[in-house]
């Protein structure tokens, strides 16, 4: 009986590891599959940033709109990022602890089996005493019973080993998943906000090197009825954004960018299209060449 106790015991250890590896990994899914969504919604009202500052920018002046032009474009670069940050979270990040309720329930199935066998090496034990207590003289059916025990007994013996090491492999699989799931979290929030640091510098050396005073001159010029001392085509975007990032998405205007990433969110939270080697080589250039590289 202190053997069935102590297989009692170390269930109990396995079921509540068991148990708290499904409460952990289904908050964390949930959290992170939020923040995923969330950065997507960041980057569809980003993109319609984009669209009204080139619409602000056509009814402004040359110089503005030039400015406003470019930061608009630097801008929709940083959702090409986003864009590409969106999908990889949800693939490396959100889509493995999804796949973890498949295994717990497996693992909560195997505890289960082992309960069974462990209740029928139990009511075997009982039955033998109540045997012994009521016909002490009864060999035959005594060593019937004794039999059982001794059957169900190796039975637990030998599931209890089993569920050891499936529990300790479930374990040192947990812990190496978690390392990697936020290592890869981290690694690609990294890479998306050095590019984004990248863009938008560019951004600001374009907004603080706009020349108001032209833009000044040129309205001045016009309130005292001069024309034709500036630009009056509207703004149009068709430069080609292009990346330097291996699985960043590249747009083929600001405009098209927003619509095709709009039309893809639509139709689905976005495929993975990019090998693990690239993000590896990201990861390996690391402080000498600098992520955004």
């Amino acid at each position: 009986m202190n053997l069935v106790l102590t297989r009692d015991s170390q269930v109990r250890v396995m079921e509540a590891a068991v148990t708290s590896a499904e409460k952990s990994f289904g908050q964390l899914c949930s959290l992170l599959a939020a923040y995923t969504r969330k950065t997507a919604r960041l980057r569809d009202k980003a993109d319609q940033l984009v669209k009204q500052l080139i619409n602000f920018a056509n009814a402004e002046n040359p110089e503005l709109r030039a400015t406003v032009r470019d930061f608009a474009e630097d801008l929709a670069k940083v959702q090409d990022y986003r864009q590409a940050e969106v999908e990889r979270l949800e693939t490396k990040v959100v889509n493995p602890l999804k796949l973890y309720g498949v295994q717990i329930k497996q693992t909560k199935a195997e505890i289960k089996k082992f309960k069974r066998i462990r209740n029928n090496e139990i009511k075997q034990l009982e039955k033998l005493e109540r045997l012994r207590q009521k016909s002490p003289s009864d060999r035959q059916m005594i060593s019937q019973a004794e039999s059982s025990v001794q059957r169900a007994s190796v039975d637990a013996s030998r599931t209890t080993q089993q569920l050891e090491e499936t529990i300790d492999a479930f374990q040192k699989q947990k812990l190496q998943d978690l390392q990697r799931i936020f290592v890869d979290f981290v690694t690609i929030e990294m890479i998306f906000h050095a590019k984004a640091v990248e863009v938008y510098s560019s951004a600001f050396q374009t907004l603080d090197s706009y020349d108001l005073e032209r833009d000044l001159e040129d309205f001045r010029a016009k309130m005292r009825g001069v024309y034709g001392q500036c630009d009056p085509r509207p703004l149009t975007t068709t430069t080609t954004i292009t990346s330097s990032l291996p699985w960043a998405v590249i747009s083929q205007s600001t405009e098209s960018t927003m619509q095709s990433r709009k039309k893809d969110a639509e139709d689905s939270e976005g495929d993975d299209s990019v090998e693990e080697d690239e993000v590896e080589d990201l990861r390996g250039r690391g402080q000498g060449q600098g992520l955004h590289k």
